[in-house]
């Protein structure tokens, strides 16, 4: 099975980018499924019903989030009546959506996607990431209720992310990292066969402070006073994300490479696709 994850749309020129290019990409490397975190596609801050349901017109299968899930108050009316949009699996008890579901791919595989929120140096309240994992997976375990298993996890620290992935090494295809904006260097196919990568990156523009336009981040690091509000930088967007193929047989990865389109970034596809 060929999948795609897709790091975090951040504003109209960063979900304009994955409207436009995931189409092509489906069809010329034959994706059996994809997944895009879009928490930040509204304006940078949040997701709209709209957006969310134009990112799945695209060919996503799922939409995952994080910490700023809730920024457009909107969502927390659709989050529960779609299945294919989700939020963090351990916030607390109560808060609407779902944190995992299981779906469909092209090829017939059943993908369970999880989407996890990391506490360090984030929100020490949300319940303990690691717990959440393992709840996760014993409610539908790799090789018996999904024939891949893939997790968001959306944090801060990259050694929580790794340790992260090291406690479900065996049991998950991929363990993705997202929250940074910024795309690491360091995919690669754990000892136990669960794919890693810290943080997928951004779709956005990358002439900016994380997707955001630079000159109010730059003035609050110079001045300590707030001139305005931070708004999406809306030059050309570059889209990062990573490949990962896995076994029909076990499910767990075979081959991981990073997916980078667009200008200042090198540009790369997965190798195993061209």
């Amino acid at each position: 099975m060929r999948l795609l994850f897709l790091g975090d749309m951040v504003g109209r020129t960063g979900r304009t980018a994955v409207w436009e290019r995931l189409p092509g990409l489906i069809s010329d490397f034959g994706l059996d499924f994809v997944i895009v975190n879009g928490e930040n596609a509204a304006g940078g801050f949040g997701i709209t019903e709209e957006i969310f349901q134009e990112t799945l017109q695209a060919g996503a299968d799922v939409v995952t989030t994080g910490n700023h899930v809730w920024d457009q108050r909107e969502a927390l009316a659709f989050a529960p009546r779609e299945e294919r949009f989700l939020r963090p699996a351990n916030f607390p008890k109560g808060t609407p959506g779902r944190g995992s579901g299981v779906y469909l791919a092209k090829n017939g595989a059943r993908v369970m996607v999880s989407n996890i929120m990391g506490r360090v140096f984030m929100h020490p309240e949300l319940d303990d990431p690691f717990v959440a994992g393992e709840r996760e997976l014993a409610a539908c375990p790799l090789g018996e209720q999904a024939d891949a298993v893939v997790i968001d996890f959306h944090a801060e620290a990259t050694s929580e992310k790794m340790c992260f992935a090291h406690f479900v090494d065996g049991r998950a295809s991929l363990v993705v990292g997202t929250h940074t904006h910024c795309p690491t260097a360091d995919h690669q196919i754990l000892n136990g066969g669960t794919a890693y990568l810290s943080d997928a990156g951004m779709c956005g523009d990358y002439d900016s402070s994380l997707g955001m336009d630079k000159e109010e981040p730059l003035n609050r690091f110079l001045s300590k006073v707030p001139k305005g509000r931070f708004e999406a930088a809306t030059g050309p967007a570059t889209i990062c994300g990573v490949g990962v193929e896995i076994s029909d047989r076990t499910g767990l990865a075979e081959k991981i490479g990073l997916l980078r389109q667009g200008p200042r970034l090198e540009e790369t596809l997965p190798s195993f696709w061209t």
